[in-house]
């Protein structure tokens, strides 16, 4: 193999050199190193996919952390690895350390979150190349051989795919995430609407969401418009739903199983939702969305592929409501084509 960049990447040089003496079909052992999140987690899948394709003769491990598991692509790795997380504080330290290095040795281990864990989990194992996208200059030398960027105008499934184009693999685009799993039938066809997020100031305001249920409501009668609640009390959506109640096509649920909620969102013809979770899971289900973003960077989480949308004002504030509304029927003709 050889590196194929001149700027941006970086890579030791020694890494220069292992990298010479290496062919994809002669790796035997890989480790992806994955602690986030339901969203980012689903947005791994066609990395590991494309991870298989190139090096065909490995055997993949994923490295969990155990407050992070919902959603993991466990049906795309031959082996699972769990550090403890923030729920298991009360772990003693030479507990963890003996966890992380469960892992064991590789030859080539990615990591794919720069985080505390991640970064003792890769000096805790042995490998050829370690590769990543630090976040500072100083961590490149200190954990790493290779590693590639983390653009906030790049998406994130695209970012980590970068991180096999410096070997020269050409993976699919539009990318493809394989999520498994049946859509839903209904009587019915939906829309899905998710006006929470991981924390109250990443949320569109509810108002603006009643707003949207309400002229959407009308200007699509065929639909189902359905709610989404979340499980914290400030994420209720009675004042959402209760006022159209009488239109017979708005309807509020709450789902807890994560299968159910794959297939829940597989089925809808659309999801309209701030930057969350439900949103990458709905990308990573190839269910067409319009996203709403105020604070996070909108180019990380907008694939520039397939029916997806985002609405957000270059100053920061708060998206009108008739944005969302264009949004979302520009989305549903691109649908109907």
């Amino acid at each position: 193999m050889k590196l194929w960049f001149k700027g941006g990447s970086w890579a030791s040089k020694r890494a220069a050199r292992v990298v010479e003496t290496l062919r994809p079909e002669a790796i035997r052992r890989i480790a992806v190193i994955r602690h986030a999140a339901l969203g980012d987690m689903v947005l791994t899948r066609p990395f590991l996919l494309e991870l298989r394709r190139f090096f065909p003769n490995a055997e993949i491990t994923l490295s969990l952390c155990s407050n992070y598991t919902r959603g993991a692509p466990e049906d795309l790795v031959d082996r699972v690895h769990v550090v403890y997380g923030s729920d298991r504080k009360d772990v003693p330290l030479k507990q963890q350390i003996a966890r992380a290095r469960e892992l064991g040795e590789q030859d080539l281990i990615f990591d794919l979150a720069s985080t505390a864990r991640s970064l003792y989990t890769c000096v805790l194992n042995k490998a050829k190349l370690k590769i990543g996208f630090p976040y500072k200059t100083v961590e490149r030398f200190l954990f790493y051989d290779l590693t590639f960027p983390r653009s906030d105008f790049h998406h994130e499934t695209d970012t980590m795919l970068d991180a096999i184009k410096m070997f020269g693999h050409r993976p699919a685009y539009p990318p493809c995430y394989a999520m498994p799993g049946e859509a839903a039938k209904r009587e019915r066809l939906y829309i899905v609407y998710f006006p929470s997020a991981s924390t109250p100031k990443r949320c569109w305001p509810k108002k603006s969401y009643g707003e949207l249920v309400d002229r959407m409501s009308l200007k699509y009668p065929d639909y189902e418009h359905i709610v989404l609640e979340g499980i914290a009390d400030w994420e209720k959506v009675d004042d959402i739903v209760d006022p159209l109640a009488t239109r017979g096509n708005v309807l509020s649920m709450q789902l807890n199983d994560y299968d159910e909620t794959v297939s829940f969102v597989k089925g809808a013809t659309l999801l309209i939702a701030n930057d969350t979770g439900i949103r990458n899971l709905a990308v990573a289900c190839e269910t067409p969305t319009v996203g709403i973003f105020s604070i996070t960077p909108v180019f990380r989480y907008w694939p520039r592929h397939s029916n997806h949308e985002v609405v957000f004002c270059i100053d920061g504030s708060v998206p009108p409501v008739a944005d969302a509304e264009q949004a979302a029927a520009n989305v549903l003709i691109s649908c109907a084509e």
